[in-house]
């Protein structure tokens, strides 16, 4: 894939009067008494955004230069045998990290070429405000790109307020009693623009009943309580679907989520919920991950024999694990808070066999360890 133009150059400003290739400093002396606090922390305030400048062009140029790699590999050439994995594995690159650094390039390519920014505006950002732009509306955007042209210093803190700001006059799920609080800054758009990303997740019911809300009381104490309601509003509802336990005839979970609003338990509810999906995920990967210790305990045994007792030994010392019955103590064995934690896995079936490791030759079961017997609790 050939670039019909040459990449924008970044004015090197970065350098710092440092010749070509160099990043140097002149930094206070911690110890030097003789500077102001307020002087001291302007001089690393300055270092530390020059820093800031260098890392972001360092890091867009990285993109280019992968882009560059991985597109010479599409067309055909090898690099002398080197292709573009090899070439992140010789400078220990993640894939990962390439193509974050390759997004940030193609990012900061089509601000430039969309005339947002200039290329001596890069200068203007830190590292982090770059990205948070890059990832805003093209209207954010073009307000960022207006305010580095004038020379304003942008830190994601900037970016954030202006995308905040836009999304609290220009939302469709905000009635217009709050747009017009915030465009005439009586409502703070900082607490506007969580309430409408909550609502973006919501079905139109929901977003429904949390606009008359807000409408009914457009002041910052309700928007606050209606982003909480809406960010657990969202959760209860991700998180229903996903429970095989809920997913039977008989549960309404609509009418349960009103009688959740309608006590006000709404926060318990969305948890209680979580963390039933939380758990149905961790009993399958349980099961998943015994049955591999089963099998690979089947397979170490019958390759070892009378010469590796030790290896059989610590077959027998997992037998707890591999069992019908798994079990596991909790705390010290001394300790009055020990407890041994016992859970069974059923076969499905009257007729279905035992787990493997209950059918074990008893010569691995013989040597197994005895249970603690204090507290023990069998779930």
């Amino acid at each position: 894939m050939a670039h019909a133009a040459p990449y924008a150059p970044f004015t090197a400003d970065v350098l710092n009067g440092a010749s070509e290739g160099e990043l140097t400093f002149r930094l206070p002396d911690p110890e030097d008494q003789g500077i102001s606090d307020y002087d001291f922390a302007q001089m690393i305030e300055a270092a530390w955004q020059v820093c800031d400048r260098f890392d972001l062009q360092t890091d867009i140029w990285r993109g280019r230069i992968l882009k560059v790699v991985r597109d010479r590999e599409k067309v055909g050439g090898d690099q002398g045998g080197r292709g573009f994995l090899k070439w992140l594995q010789e400078r220990e690159i993640s894939k990962s990290q390439a193509y974050a650094l390759m997004e940030l390039a193609d990012s900061a390519d089509l601000l430039l070429e969309s005339g947002v920014l200039e290329p001596e505006d890069v200068n203007q950002f830190s590292k982090r405000a770059f990205m948070e732009t890059a990832q805003s509306p093209p209207e954010v955007q073009q307000m960022v790109g207006d305010a580095a042209k004038k020379g304003d210093r942008i830190t994601r803190r900037e970016v954030r307020q202006l995308s905040d700001e836009w999304t609290a006059i220009t939302s469709d799920l905000l009635p217009e009693e709050i747009k017009e609080k915030a465009a005439n800054s009586i409502i703070p758009p900082r607490y506007i623009a969580p309430l409408v990303k909550e609502m973006e997740k919501l079905p139109p019911p929901h977003q429904k009943q949390l606009q008359q809300e807000v409408t009914l009381n457009p002041d910052v104490d309700t928007i606050k309580q209606a982003t909480s309601e809406a960010r657990f509003l969202a959760k209860y509802l991700d998180a229903a679907t996903q429970v095989q336990a809920l997913n039977r005839e008989g549960m309404d979970l609509e009418l349960a989520l009103e009688e959740a609003l309608r006590i006000g338990c709404l926060n318990a509810t969305a948890d209680l919920v979580n963390s039933a999906a939380q758990l149905e995920q961790t009993i399958a990967k349980l099961y998943g991950t015994w049955k591999k210790l089963n099998s690979l305990a089947e397979r170490v045994y019958l390759d070892s024999g009378s010469s590796t007792p030790h290896l059989r030994s610590l077959l027998a010392f997992l037998t707890p694990l591999s069992g019908e019955t798994l079990e596991i103590q909790i705390g010290e064995a001394d300790s009055p808070l020990s407890r041994t934690i016992r859970l069974r896995i059923l076969p499905e079936t009257e007729g279905e066999s035992l787990p493997t490791g209950e059918s074990l030759p008893s010569d691995m079961e013989a040597s197994s360890p005895v249970p603690s017997e204090v507290d023990q609790e069998e779930w």
